[in-house]
C-alpha cells in the first residue's frame, strides 16, 4: 500500500508540473491576446479562447489529481472557470450548466440504468458463467485462451468490467492449474474480451456516455465497435497472452482458495445468448431502418416508423429487461422480492458514472455557448490534423495525467463535440470518433487506475510486471482500436 501511495504520488507530481509548465508556456506566447479580451463574452483570437480552455482542463486535472477533488466536482468547478475566463455572465453560466447537465442525462441515465439491471440480471442468474463453460467446451482446452477472450466480449457488453472479471477469473485459475501454465495466458485474453466490449459497445456506460455528447447513433457505435473491436481483442488477448504467458509465470496454487465460488445451476447458453443479443439486434435494426429511410432506399412507412421505435435504445433496453427479468429470474426461479432487490442493487454502481456524464455535459455546453468550440471547429477545418487523431490525443493525455477512463472519455468528448456542430461528419463518421475517443482513454493505465491494482492484487503481480502485462494490454486495446477506426475513416 505504502508502494503505490509512493507512485501515485510521484506520477501526480510529474503531471501537475507538465501542466503548470504548459500553462507558462502558453500565457508567455498568447498573453498578447489579453488585450482583446472584455467581459461582455466578446473574446478575439482563437490562441486566446484555446488557452482558456486549456487552463481551464489544467484546473481540473490539478483538482483531481493533487487536491483529491471527486471528478464531478472539478468537472463543474472546471466548467465555471472557462465560463468566467470566457466572459460568460454568470446567468450564461448557469444556464449553460442546467442545459448541459440535462440534455445530456435525458438520454444517458435511462440507457446506463437500463443497462445496470440487465447487466446484474445476467450476473446473478449465473449467465456469465454458462457462457465461459459452453465455449471452453467448445474450443476445447487447447484454445481456451480463444474461448476467455470471446466469453469476456460478450459478458462486458451488459456487465461492468471489474464486476465480470471477478465473476470470471476463477475459470482462469482452473484452467492454468489444470494445463500447467502461467495463469496470465489465460487472463490476458479475459481481460483483453471484457475491455474492448467495455470501451467499444453500448450499452456499456463509456460508449454511452461519449455517443450522447457527440450526438451519433448508438447503433453505428455497436457495429463499428465490434468491427474494431474483434481484431483488437484477437491481437491484445490470444496473442499478446501467449507472448506475455511464457515470460510471466503466475502460479495459479497461489490463488485457488479465492477461486472456490460454488456455482449453483445456470441458465442455458442459447438462453443467455438470446437475451444478450435482443437489445443489440433491436437497436442495429433501428439504423438499419433509419440509413434505408434517410438514403431513399425505402420510403417512411407505418412499418418503419415501428421498427425505428422498437429500436430506440430507451425501448429496446426497457423490452430487453422485462425479457431478462422472466428468462433469467423468474423461470430461474428466482422470486419477485429478489428480482426488485437485484434491481436497486444495480443502480449503485452506476450513480458516478451518472453524475460524471452529466458535468461533462455541462463542459461540453459552456465550451458552445463561449464561442471556443466554434473557434476550435475553425481551426480544425483549416488543420491537416484529423479530427478523429485530434479525439485520440486529448483522451490520451486525461487518461494518463488522471487515471480515470471516464473522466478521459468524458473530457474529450467535450472538448470535440461543440466543433461537429460546425464541422460535417456523417454518421458512420461520428461512430468512429466514439471509438477514438475511447481508445485514446484506454491506452497507458498505471498506478493512477484502479483497474491497474485489482489485475495486480488478483493475479499477485509486482508493480514491474504489471506494466509489462496490464498494461501493455491495454495500450494494445486503445492502439489497435484507434488504427482501425483511422483507417475505417478513409472508408466511410
Amino acid at each position: 500500500m505504502l508502494a503505490q501511495q509512493k507512485d501515485s504520488k510521484l506520477w501526480n507530481l510529474v503531471t501537475i508540473s507538465f501542466l503548470i509548465g504548459g500553462i507558462f508556456y502558453l500565457f508567455k506566447n498568447y498573453i498578447s491576446y489579453s488585450e482583446y479580451f472584455n467581459l461582455s463574452g466578446e473574446v478575439l483570437g482563437v490562441n486566446g479562447l484555446t488557452t482558456v480552455a486549456l487552463v481551464g482542463i489544467a484546473i481540473l486535472l490539478i483538482l483531481v489529481l493533487h487536491f483529491k477533488v471527486h471528478a464531478f466536482i472539478a468537472l463543474i468547478i472546471g466548467s465555471v472557470m472557462v465560463g468566467v475566463g470566457t466572459g460568460m455572465s454568470f446567468n450564461s453560466i448557469i444556464l449553460a450548466i442546467q442545459n448541459g447537465m440535462g440534455g445530456t442525462l435525458g438520454s444517458v441515465a435511462t440507457i446506463v440504468g437500463l443497462g445496470a439491471i440487465f447487466g446484474e440480471m445476467l450476473e446473478a442468474s449465473g449467465g456469465a458463467q454458462a457462457l465461459s463453460k459452453k465455449l471452453v467446451q467448445t474450443f476445447g482446452k487447447e484454445k481456451a485462451s480463444w474461448a476467455l477472450m470471446l466469453t469476456g466480449f460478450l459478458v462486458a457488453i451488459p456487465v461492468f468490467f471489474d464486476v465480470g472479471f471477478i465473476i470470471l477469473i476463477p475459470l482462469v485459475y482452473s484452467l492454468a492449474k489444470e494445463t500447467k501454465k502461467s495463469a496470465l495466458y489465460y487472463g490476458i485474453p479475459l481481460l483483453a474480451g471484457l475491455a474492448v466490449t467495455h470501451t467499444f459497445i453500448p450499452p456499456t456506460p463509456g460508449p454511452v456516455a461519449v455517443a450522447t455528447i457527440l450526438g451519433a447513433d448508438l447503433g453505428w457505435v455497436i457495429f463499428l465497435g465490434a468491427v474494431v473491436g474483434i481484431p483488437t481483442a484477437i491481437i491484445s488477448g490470444p496473442v499478446f497472452g501467449s507472448i506475455i504467458g511464457k515470460k510471466i509465470y503466475v502460479n495459479p496454487d497461489d490463488f485457488m482458495d479465492e477461486s472456490k465460488v460454488p456455482l449453483e445451476k445456470t441458465p442455458s447458453f442459447s438462453k443467455v445468448m438470446a437475451v444478450i443479443a435482443v437489445p443489440l439486434f433491436m437497436i442495429l435494426i433501428n439504423t438499419v431502418s433509419t440509413t434505408l429511410v434517410g438514403s431513399g432506399i425505402i420510403e417512411r412507412s407505418l412499418v418503419t416508423d415501428f421498427l425505428e421505435f422498437l429500436g430506440n435504445p430507451f425501448i429496446a433496453l426497457t423490452i430487453s429487461t422485462l425479457i431478462a427479468f422472466y428468462t433469467l429470474g423468474i423461470k430461474e426461479g428466482f422470486s419477485k422480492d429478489m428480482i426488485l432487490n437485484l434491481s436497486n442493487k444495480a443502480f449503485g454502481p452506476i450513480g458516478l458514472v451518472i453524475l460524471v456524464t452529466g458535468a461533462g455535459g455541462v463542459f461540453k455546453q459552456i465550451l458552445v455557448d463561449s464561442g471556443i468550440g466554434k473557434l476550435l471547429a475553425d481551426t480544425m477545418a483549416q488543420s491537416d490534423l484529423p479530427l478523429i487523431v485530434l479525439a485520440f490525443l486529448v483522451a490520451g493525455i486525461v487518461r494518463v495525467s488522471q487515471g480515470s477512463a471516464t473522466v478521459a472519455m468524458i473530457t474529450a468528448a467535450g472538448i470535440v463535440a461543440p466543433i461537429l456542430d460546425v464541422v460535417s461528419v456523417s454518421e458512420p463518421g461520428k461512430a468512429l470518433l466514439v471509438i477514438s475517443i475511447a481508445s485514446g482513454a484506454t491506452i497507458l493505465s498505471h498506478v493512477n487506475d484502479s483497474g491497474f491494482w485489482l489485475v495486480g492484487r488478483y493475479f499477485g503481480l509486482d508493480v514491474k510486471d504489471t506494466f509489462r502485462s496490464w498494461t501493455v494490454m491495454e495500450t494494445l486495446v486503445g492502439g489497435c482500436g484507434f488504427i482501425f477506426a483511422l483507417l475505417l475513416s478513409f472508408i466511410l
